[in-house]
């Protein structure tokens, strides 16, 4: 086990237990900042760069001035100096709106390992149950004042949704919305393959968080003889598509094995698309 580490602008690494934010800061008080989660594999951070763009583009929306991403880059080097190369790490790079009145937010890196239920999610799949969400599927994005696609710290409805899963014996989440549409999981986005077809639902039109990995995915899929889609889905849909995944950063490609308690037929394309990324093999 390699021990956890943090860094904070301005102050390098910190040593176990050192504090890293005041009370006071607004990311703690109000949910007010930013974050990003990058899969470490090697020792390098795998699409580091579409992060931190996907971290800017959040930071526009929500009028958070960020550091100029040279610096934003140095501080991620700095936490993953020396980490071991056959270590799996999740790094994450946090940014809040500090303290009332600060000029600069407050910047700081984690990195710490892949916890062993993501790799065991990669091999074995996971089970899903649908949960309402309340709005129907395009109504986030018509809303203009509302800061959508974002990597909130603002993190109180996805770790509800997760003590839900749990609650009821399942690995994870799928939101639906009220008129019928999966949408999105607490902590990543769905895929799937109907027609030859590799799909993930349409961002924009929808108000959710544009998945790096998903993307990447949908960008490589015609070297697997694959073409490439967004589209909306219903969990209908998804019970008779080819096969259905969960795609995050740390995760990677989770088959997904049981959609409300419906075994779902196995994949022969799990084992390619997971080629596509940069995760030991299962």
């Amino acid at each position: 086990m390699v021990a956890a580490r943090i860094a904070v602008l301005g102050r390098g690494l910190l040593p176990a237990g050192e504090p890293a934010l005041r009370g006071d800061d607004l990311g703690v008080l109000q949910g007010d900042g930013l974050f990003e989660t990058m899969y470490l594999g090697g020792g390098r951070p795998w699409l580091r760069d579409e992060h931190l763009a996907r971290l800017a583009r959040g930071a526009a929306r929500i009028d958070l001035p960020l550091p100029p991403t040279g610096v934003l880059v140095e501080l991620l080097a700095t936490v993953c100096a020396g980490w071991p190369a056959d270590v799996e790490g999740a790094l994450r790079l946090v940014c809040t709106r500090g303290p009332e009145g600060a000029r600069a937010p407050v910047v700081y890196a984690t990195l710490a390992e892949v916890p062993a239920t993501a790799r065991s999610a990669r091999r074995v799949g996971i089970s899903v149950a649908t949960l309402p969400l309340g709005v129907a599927a395009h109504a986030r994005a018509a809303l203009d004042w509302l800061p959508v696609g974002t990597k909130s710290t603002s993190y109180a409805v996805s770790a509800a949704a997760r003590r839900w899963a749990a609650a009821h014996g399942v690995d994870d989440a799928l939101w639906v919305s009220t008129d019928g549409y999966a949408l999105e999981a607490p902590a990543a986005n769905v895929v799937w393959l109907a027609g030859g077809t590799l799909c993930t639902v349409p961002p924009a039109a929808t108000g959710i968080l544009p998945g790096v990995t998903a993307a990447w995915l949908l960008e490589h899929a015609g070297e697997l003889g694959l073409a490439a889609a967004e589209r909306m889905v219903t969990p209908a849909e998804l019970r008779a598509a080819e096969g259905v995944w969960f795609t995050s950063s740390v995760r990677g490609l989770a088959p997904v094995h049981t959609l409300d308690g419906t075994r779902l037929r196995p994949s022969p394309h799990t084992p390619l698309l997971q080629s596509l990324l940069p995760f030991p093999p299962p």
